[in-house]
């Protein structure tokens, strides 16, 4: 039953209200510790329970898991004492139900820190049973001679010295397995010194189990001990020796009679979701130890009931562990004693979920068996405290003291951050913790130097001490490993610190430079900074720039160099609160950014609209406004703006800057759209590979149905992308190469289409995958289905607001009925054809339908167009690609 909450009783004079507890002090743990341990002790105390059992399901662990620096290690610390000394046990954890039973604590630290090894988890169960005070001949037997296989000449007593076991657990262990040796020996009637004959001894003792001698009576009714004994004594085999622990286990007398409850701390260590191999042997452990408890604390939820995992552990699924079934999780509002003796034994600690959150807030206050805070309250709540009890807390105190004002709290009442939730942070940091503390608020990730130059310290300590506080969060694998909670970063920033060293506003300004400072060097100073180091300091940089009004400074450089690869990853930080004063540069450069990665996946319509804004605005600097009249350039084009565009482009180019060879390739193509292709191949010839030349020929000549030539262009412009190690303009021209070869070869696009999606993976280029997609429907031209796929295409095209991609669907769709001879059907896609061109871009779309059917371009649809080599070879090149598919088909039937 929960505890009430006194705090919240005594903040109301009201009667009716009832409060509860959610949680207080662990407590709740050591209730679930207590009662899953009682019917443990009952299970095995139960006559038909059998420790040599390998069928059964097993029951016999617990596991605690949460967030990292919640408390977990704490947790397994604290339960070893109380269960090893009820007077270690806290005053408000209750006693158990068992008495008398004898129970033996043992825990294990498996944090890579600790550099605890399978051999050492083995001596360490088997030291903490010395406390029994008697040899386990089969175990001890079976642990010597592979001791001596695996450390001849090393002393075990030296070993376990050096380890830290003989002091903690006391020097018996030698003994005893000594002990058990000589008792072998003695049984066997071996002469000579035991210590020196450990395989004489045991090949000795498999002899005697395997012809039933009455002299090792003992030890034959451990069935497997034999196998084991003759087994190579690798670490595979050691793994299985804990079957033997159990067996000995099952031996002892009434007076002598123990339950090992063994304690895995930091499992998250023991490897990865794709790694097991040292979950495999612990799993094993366990799984042989029937009447062993084990109490498990890690970052994760153990995932040995899933079937899944079948093959990369020896026991999974739910009738092996039906304690670890998904319907067996039990969450931290429903963490009861009574629960865990029903079976579940997967236990959340630490941060709450959403849905624990509600739960808390729901129970926390109620009238009349009804929840006190309403629904929309609890969200916001919820949303506010990223999972932290203590600011659920908070907010359900904040909740009663304006209940008391006689106003009903709404929602936006608790868009607030507590400085209490500051004072309990800071209460036990140094003063210099307390300034990397501030300082790394500002950052959303960190790593050691960064978080030392942004305080602006010369010495590292204080950082390095303060990401082992529990509110400092690690991900091994990210670009900087260390982030705060995300509360506790939004409420150092935001909350009003009363604290007598709180920072003033200069002070935060000049953090924010270091900071800013700090992320330009680790960019710079990268010899291979590659796209990830780029993307991550322009989301940092991009946002202490606009927060806090600072200087472009490398930002400048930094957004050139992202925009060169052309792969568009999200870089744009979250939107600003209580924005206040004039926009600044930092401001448009954040709008930039995210319209060009944005334009992926918004209607060209929007993406020129927000530019337009931009360059508008003119609070870029030149450089920069070149970057954002280009890009605004290329929207109008692909809205099919062209005298628009053209202005844009053509002012790019008299600029002379960095986008001057872009913007001369965007008049290549405008011209080319305008069908004046002889003025686009020349132009070609000056752009070099700044200015895309291979892949402005290509554009050309597959108009004028040379798809060899164009085909073969593009691959050079593939290769020489590959060689300049630009993976956006690689995928382009490769699409454009699989788009090309469809017409022509159909099997050989199918290998080209394939690569062409290779190159996309990672990278959000709208365009060029419709561009891939579609040279899939011209490879099926002729074929079922082509329709269907066009009107899928059409309507991406459409949405997108790609001019270009959707009249390029229809062409492929012309190709289609030409092939097939479907006369009426072609007449309506170039009716469609001529509409989308009537402001004479793509006309001779028209002319080339009108070429694929072998018919007559009627004077009044002629575009006009320029074709290099005059309008006869042109024609005769494209019905000759109808022809040759026509062919194609006939001999695949």
């Amino acid at each position: 039953m929960a505890g009430r909450d006194l705090r919240a009783l005594f903040s109301t004079n009201d009667r009716g209200l009832t409060t509860a507890e959610a949680f207080t002090n662990r407590h709740t743990q050591w209730d679930l510790v207590a009662a899953a341990l009682a019917a443990h002790l009952r299970h095995t105390a139960d006559p038909a329970f059998d420790a040599e059992d390998l069928e059964a399901a097993r029951n016999n662990v617990i596991t605690f898991h949460g967030v990292g620096g919640i408390g977990k290690t704490t947790l397994s610390r604290k339960l070893e004492a109380a269960l090893a000394d009820a007077g270690h046990r806290p005053d408000q954890w209750g006693a158990p139900t068992w008495t008398g039973e004898r129970i033996v604590p043992v825990r294990i630290d498996l944090s890579r820190s600790a550099g605890t090894d399978f051999e050492q988890i083995i001596l360490t169960i088997r030291a903490a049973l010395t406390e029994i005070g008697r040899p386990l001949p089969a175990f001890d037997v079976a642990l010597r001679r592979y001791w001596e296989h695996q450390h001849p000449g090393e002393p075990l007593e030296e070993y376990l010295r050096r380890g830290g076991l003989a002091s903690r657990f006391g020097k018996a262990l030698p003994q005893q397995m000594q002990s058990a040796l000589s008792d072998v020996a003695q049984a066997l009637l071996l002469p000579g010194t035991v210590g020196s004959a450990v395989g004489q001894v045991t090949g000795s003792l498999v002899r005697a189990l395997r012809e039933r001698r009455q002299t090792v009576r003992a030890l034959a009714g451990c069935a497997r001990l034999a196998d084991l004994l003759e087994a190579e004594p690798d670490l595979d085999a050691l793994s299985y020796y804990p079957h033997l622990l159990a067996w000995e286990l099952a031996q002892l007398p009434a007076d002598k009679t123990a339950t090992p409850v063994i304690l895995f701390d930091t499992f998250e260590d023991v490897g990865d979701r794709t790694h097991r191999d040292m979950e495999r042997l612990l799993q094993r452990v366990v799984w042989l130890m029937p009447a062993a408890f084990f109490i498990i604390t890690g970052r994760s939820r153990l995932q040995w009931a899933n079937p899944a995992l079948q093959g990369q552990l020896d026991y999974t699924g739910p009738a092996a562990w039906p304690g670890l079934a998904a319907s067996a999780v039990v969450p931290p509002a429903r963490s009861t004693a009574p629960a865990a003796a029903r079976g579940g034994r997967q236990v959340l600690i630490g941060d709450f979920s959403p849905e624990d959150c509600d739960d808390y807030l729901a129970r926390r206050l109620a009238r009349d068996g009804q929840a006190l805070i309403s629904e929309d309250v609890r969200r916001v709540i919820a949303d506010r405290s990223h999972g932290l009890p203590l600011y659920l807390d908070l907010s359900v105190m904040r909740f009663l003291e304006i209940r008391r004002t006689g106003r009903t709290p709404q929602p936006a009442d608790f868009d607030h951050d507590f400085p209490a939730l500051i004072a309990r942070t800071l209460s036990d940091l140094t003063p210099d913790e307390r300034h990397v503390l501030r300082s790394v608020a500002l950052l959303d990730a960190f790593d050691i130097p960064l978080a030392t130059q942004t305080t602006g310290m010369q010495h590292e300590a204080p950082a390095r001490r303060l990401i082992e506080r529990p509110f400092v969060r690690e991900y091994t694998f990210g670009l900087w490993p260390y982030h705060l909670h995300a509360l506790i970063r939004s409420t150092v920033r935001n909350a009003d610190d009363q604290a007598d060293d709180r920072w003033t506003p200069r002070d935060w300004q000049q953090a924010a430079e270091r900071a800013l400072a700090a992320l330009g060097a680790q960019w710079t100073a990268s010899t291979a900074p590659g796209r990830m180091l780029l993307v991550g300091c322009l989301r940092q940089g991009l946002a202490l720039a606009r927060d806090f009004g600072l200087d472009l400074g490398w930002l400048t450089d930094a957004a050139w160099a992202y925009v060169s690869d052309s792969v568009w990853e999200p870089v744009a930080p979250p939107a600003q609160q209580n924005v206040d004063g004039e926009p600044t540069a930092a401001d448009s450069l954040v709008e930039l950014l995210s319209t060009l990665a944005r334009r992926q996946h918004e209607h060209r319509e929007r993406t020129a609209d927000r530019l337009t804004a931009v360059v508008e605005a003119g609070l870029l600097p030149a450089e920069l406004q070149e970057m954002a009249v280009y890009y605004l350039a290329k929207a109008q084009r692909d809205l099919g703006r062209s005298d628009d565009s053209r202005r844009g482009m053509q002012l790019v180019v008299d600029g002379d800057g960095r986008l001057a060879p872009a913007a001369r390739r965007g008049l290549a193509h405008l011209a080319r759209l305008a069908g004046d292709f002889p003025t686009a191949l020349a132009t070609a010839e000056n752009l070099g590979w700044a200015g895309r030349h291979h892949r402005v020929r290509g554009d050309v000549w597959w108009l004028q149905g040379d798809l060899d030539r164009a085909a073969a262009a593009y691959e050079a412009a593939r290769d020489e992308a590959e060689q300049h190690g630009v993976a956006g303009e690689r995928a382009t021209s490769q699409a454009q190469r699989a788009f090309v070869l469809a017409f022509r070869a159909p099997d050989q696009a199918e290998d080209e289409i394939d690569l062409a999606q290779q190159f996309l993976d990672g990278l959000d280029l709208r365009a060029t995958t419709l561009t891939t997609r579609i040279a899939a429907l011209v490879r099926d031209a002729g074929s079922s289905g082509v329709e269907d796929q066009a009107r899928i295409l059409r309507t991406e095209a459409s949405v997108a607001g790609l001019v270009t991609a959707d009249a390029t669907v229809e062409l492929a769709v012309c190709f289609h009925h030409a092939v097939l001879g479907n006369h009426g059907p072609l007449a309506d896609s170039i009716v469609r054809l001529q509409e989308m061109s009537q402001n004479a871009d793509y006309a001779y779309f028209v002319d080339i339908a009108h070429f694929m059917a072998g018919l007559p371009v009627p004077d009044e649809a002629s575009s006009g167009a320029q074709w290099i080599d005059g309008p006869g070879p042109t024609r005769d090149r494209w019905r000759a690609l109808v022809t040759a598919r026509r062919r194609y088909l006939s001999s695949a039937r």
